[in-house]
């Protein structure tokens, strides 16, 4: 296997390859299926869920209105640049072919 410097270093780092650019020996151990954990219960699920929406930073608000006016106006801007270039492209095309 043809690796660059850079996949060699990183491989050195993390132990899969000795000094020298050679394959450490026994270090990848594939997968087992023995080793697999049990499913959480749908009680666990939804304990888990509920905690982690509790880290989220919810926005308040005053923020939610303001952020939802920007996008609210960035709609109603670009609606109207592509409007105009609709018009103004398909009016040039009108008088290039049939006036």
């Amino acid at each position: 296997m043809a690796l660059n410097r850079e996949q060699k270093r990183a491989l050195q780092k993390r132990g899969e390859l000795a000094e020298d650019g050679t394959p450490m020996p026994g270090r990848r151990q594939p997968a087992s299926r023995s080793t697999q954990q049990e499913r959480p219960t749908v009680r666990q699920y939804i304990g888990e869920v509920r905690g982690e929406l509790r880290k989220v930073a919810w926005p308040t608000r005053d923020e939610v209105i303001n952020y939802s006016i920007v996008v609210f106006i960035t709609l109603v801007v670009v609606t109207t640049i592509i409007a105009v270039l609709d018009w103004g492209l398909g009016e040039g095309l009108l008088t290039l072919f049939e006036r």
